[in-house]
């Protein structure tokens, strides 16, 4: 297990991570928001899907998937159209419109990378995407692990670290 120092280490590097989430935010289009983003990156990656998928791998509330969807439904990004299974439920589609938005954001966010990373070896950005993943699905572990309904507790220590702010 890692020491307290590192753990530490770790939640300044998150917190400066902001930056980056930042710049990258700076290169989408005004009408198309990071959350519509996702939407569409999901619906790429994942083809037609309920909405209550899409809401469970934003991991959000129902509530702002549906502010999601709406938001590029009405940009003609994506359809919906009756679940031929549940008539109460959507199917969530990428039209045209959308997939060509979608192959557009790649491509800025691909051009973003290259370009702040052009310093980095092959092998470097792919052992920070692996990392990531990993770091990714361990809390994921944790979000659904059964019978988890709060956050794990955290002792007080006289060495507080900053909330994570971005």
């Amino acid at each position: 297990m890692a020491e307290k120092a590192q753990y530490e280490e770790l939640i300044r590097q998150f917190s400066a991570f902001g930056a980056v989430k930042r710049e990258l935010g700076r290169i989408l289009p005004a009408d198309c928001p990071g959350g519509s983003v996702a939407v569409l990156t999901l619906l790429g990656r994942y083809g037609d899907m309920r909405m209550s998928k899409l809401s469970e791998l934003l991991a959000v509330d129902m509530s702002v998937t549906s502010r999601h969807v709406a938001h590029i439904a009405d940009r003609g990004w994506i359809e919906r159209s009756p679940d031929p299974a549940d008539k109460r439920s959507r199917i969530l589609r990428l039209t045209p419109e959308g997939q060509t938005q979608l192959d557009e954001l790649s491509e800025r966010t691909t051009q973003l990378l290259a370009h702040r990373l052009g310093d980095w070896t092959d092998d470097e950005v792919g052992q920070l995407a692996g990392l990531m993943a990993r770091l990714r699905a361990s809390f994921d572990d944790c979000r659904t692990a059964p019978g988890r309904t709060t956050a794990p507790h955290v002792p007080e220590q006289s060495t507080r670290t900053p909330a994570i702010t971005t």
